[in-house]
């Protein structure tokens, strides 16, 4: 099926088809198609995850040497910024929780395929846009922020990707055609089609419907009440146009993805948050740099007005650089020049786990910076944070929809936007504040009030008793049952 000429009976322009065809054509070019021979996979544990959620990270092999069964899953990803790994993470800690095992599939990382070689170009110039509009306000104005509102939602863009992701279908060759497969990026549930595999699940991010992130043939779960009808309806998909809309049974709402770690405990999580509020503890805050490593010149305003508060050991930093060396030295280089000194937590992931389960019942002052030089601790170093955490500060994209409050600082990118919107009406962050200097007003509102934080915390259980934050084990239940129905009570 030529899923480029018609999307959801949607009939896109001969001359948008014929853009598509030339895109596929100029990457077959520089890539090619990865010829006939089969591409064969073996598994290994995943680096830092693979004890805690049980995965295994599928690589290329010369040779078959994968063997699945009826309780393997199959998380499809792109490492192109955090965002999709962290998604990934969460689908795979309800996989393990509901008892299957998960298998990390980045077609990022099969560097001698077109997939690979492809996204990483695509990761680079991404990576590019988020870094300039950060420090450019006329190129985020003209360029950034209607690319990634209106121009990722064109219905027109999507028919360039199916093209695209025809040449990504190689490295599906030993997979079973029924295995279940939950993509947190639309390529690999797009490549997923295109090979043939009949149990895909697209985990749509995000909260701002786009025809980017369409991959028909498989069903699409979405985290919010709005993104369901926006979705169906294809709103805005083709200009002021109506389109046709998604048939029901290719929707799904689910509610957010978050790791089963972050909701095993929530409640006395949110408790004990509330517990150092009150008792005159110092104020945990919590800042992840993303994927691109944009907002560094925001992040040193931020801690230069955390400062006063971390000298008086009412306010206590933890800063995750990731995989960024060059932040982790420029912010080192900050934190020094404000007469901070930095606990140092450096490539040991054993060691920042135990600082942050020591951290859980005990007492914490100062700033912490942690780095990781693999991705999987980099990201997932966020998560141990966050259950250790007053607030997270953090730009309105996946992280939006994680159970830990939140100050919200400007996106990256118009397709964000909602993201903050989402969080501020559930009540677990705040609203985007929309310059450097709002953000310092709320950050010294939550700083110096205590009413704020547990205010935060009672709605995040409220949500979870109502099960908004479930929406990753509905994503599995879909991929393996066809029904997302699932409550996270079921697990007590």
């Amino acid at each position: 099926m030529d899923r480029s000429r018609f999307i959801f009976e949607n009939e896109i322009s001969p001359a948008a088809y014929r853009r598509a065809v030339r895109t596929k054509a100029k990457h077959l070019r520089k890539y090619g198609d990865g010829g006939d021979a089969p591409y064969h996979l073996r598994a290994v544990p995943a680096p830092a995850i693979a004890d805690a959620l049980g995965v295994r990270q599928l690589l290329h092999s010369d040779t078959p040497a994968c063997p699945f069964n009826e309780k393997s899953v199959i998380i499809g990803n792109i490492r192109m910024g955090f965002g999709h790994y962290r998604i990934s993470m969460a689908l795979a800690s309800a996989a393990h929780a509901l008892g299957y095992q998960p298998d990390w599939f980045d077609l990022h990382s099969f560097s001698d395929a077109p997939c690979g070689k492809i996204i990483r170009e695509q990761n680079r110039l991404y990576s590019l846009g988020s870094r300039l509009s950060q420090s450019s306000r006329l190129f985020n104005k003209l360029v950034w922020e209607p690319l990634n509102s209106e121009g990722f939602r064109r219905l027109t863009y999507n028919a360039a990707d199916q093209k695209t992701a025809e040449l990504m279908t190689n490295v599906f060759s030993d997979l079973p055609r029924d295995i279940p497969f939950i993509a947190a990026h639309v390529w690999p549930a797009q490549a997923a089609v295109h090979a043939g595999l009949t149990h895909v699940v697209n985990a749509i991010p995000d909260n701002w419907p786009m025809a980017l992130h369409l991959s028909e043939g498989a069903i699409h779960a979405v985290q919010t009440p709005s993104a369901y009808l926006g979705y169906r309806a294809l709103r805005g998909m083709n200009g002021k146009q109506q389109l046709k809309p998604m048939p029901k049974e290719a929707v799904v709402y689910t509610g957010h993805y978050v790791d089963h770690e972050l909701l095993r405990d929530l409640e006395a999580d949110c408790d004990a948050r509330t517990a150092r509020v009150t008792s005159g503890a110092p104020k945990r805050w919590l800042m992840s740099v993303g994927g691109a490593g944009a907002q560094q010149a925001l992040f040193r305003s931020v801690i230069e007005r955390l400062a006063p508060d971390v000298r008086k050991e009412k306010a206590a930093l933890f800063l995750n650089v990731g995989d960024h060396g060059d932040v982790r030295d420029a912010m080192l280089r900050a934190l020094r020049g404000m007469g901070l000194s930095p606990v140092l937590h450096y490539d040991d992931f054993a060691e920042t786990t135990a600082f942050c389960n020591a951290a859980y019942s005990g007492g914490v002052t100062g700033v912490h910076l942690f780095y990781h030089s693999d991705i999987f601790a980099a990201v997932y170093s966020t998560n141990l944070l966050m259950r250790v955490s007053d607030v997270l500060i953090t730009k309105p994209s996946e992280l939006s929809f994680y159970p830990v409050p939140k100050l919200m600082i400007p996106r990256v990118g118009g397709h964000e936007a909602w993201g903050a919107i989402r969080s501020a009406e559930v009540g677990d962050g705040t609203y985007e504040c929309s310059s450097p200097a709002e953000v310092g007003a709320v950050l010294r509102m939550m700083q110096q009030n205590d009413d704020i934080i547990p205010q935060m915390c009672e709605h995040i259980k409220t949500a979870h008793r109502a099960g908004i934050y479930d929406g990753a084990y509905r994503a599995v239940q879909l991929a393996v049952t066809g029904s997302p129905a699932f409550s996270h009570k079921d697990l007590r």
